[in-house]
């Protein structure tokens, strides 16, 4: 899948679930469950343990995989190895930015203040994560599209299903959401995390 594919489709379906597992099972099932909820995105984190597990058994599914909280170049690479058609970091690392540029992924660096983005967009980025999202209001994105209108924002962090939509209202491009699936999975199993998801699909 070409970047910009990869870029259509998260422009499209909008919902990003980042998910967290404690274990291989755990991130298996909790992105199986939100898969089969309808959505489309997944961002697999590097706190996950054995994570290259759970690509390899998630790699079927029909969904576009990306790889979370990658802090440096060498665990962009892996994951690109991996199968990850994206890469999300807290912040903004100039090393792994042009490792995705080399490969054509897109690269989705968390950011904060408009010198962060700015220097996000100067070194190729596409969209980039506002995180922690729960720090800001979605007026932010309106604000930052003033004098940049052609920045992309997903905000990541404090967005749950009764506020997504007014984020997206406000001009995110997509949103990043996870915690309410491991809480849900931690409740009901991957039958509460479907539930979840379709919940979340049915807010669009």
């Amino acid at each position: 899948m070409k970047k910009y594919e990869v870029i259509h489709q998260l422009k499209e379906h909008k919902i990003v679930a980042v998910i967290r597992g404690n274990s291989v099972n755990e991130a298996t099932e909790i992105i199986q469950g939100a898969v089969q909820g309808g959505i489309r995105l997944i961002e697999l984190t590097y706190t996950t343990p054995f994570v290259q597990d759970v690509f390899q058994e998630i790699r079927s599914l029909d969904a576009v995989i990306g790889a979370g909280t990658v802090l440096d170049s060498e665990t962009a690479r892996h994951a690109i190895i991996c199968g990850a058609k994206f890469i999300v970091s807290p912040s903004f690392n100039a090393d792994i930015a042009k490792l995705c540029n080399r490969y054509g992924v897109p690269y989705l660096p968390g950011c904060m203040t408009l010198n962060e983005i700015i220097t996000a967009l100067e070194a190729g980025c596409d969209i980039v994560k506002l995180f922690p999202a729960n720090h800001f209001s979605p007026d932010f994105i309106r604000t930052v599209n003033g004098p940049l209108p052609h920045v992309e924002i997903m905000p990541t962090g404090g967005i749950n299903a009764n506020n997504m939509q007014e984020w997206l209202e406000a001009g995110a491009v997509a949103v990043g959401i996870g915690s309410d699936l491991t809480k849900a999975y931690a409740i009901g199993g991957i039958n509460a995390v479907v539930a979840a998801s379709q919940e979340y699909c049915g807010k669009l």
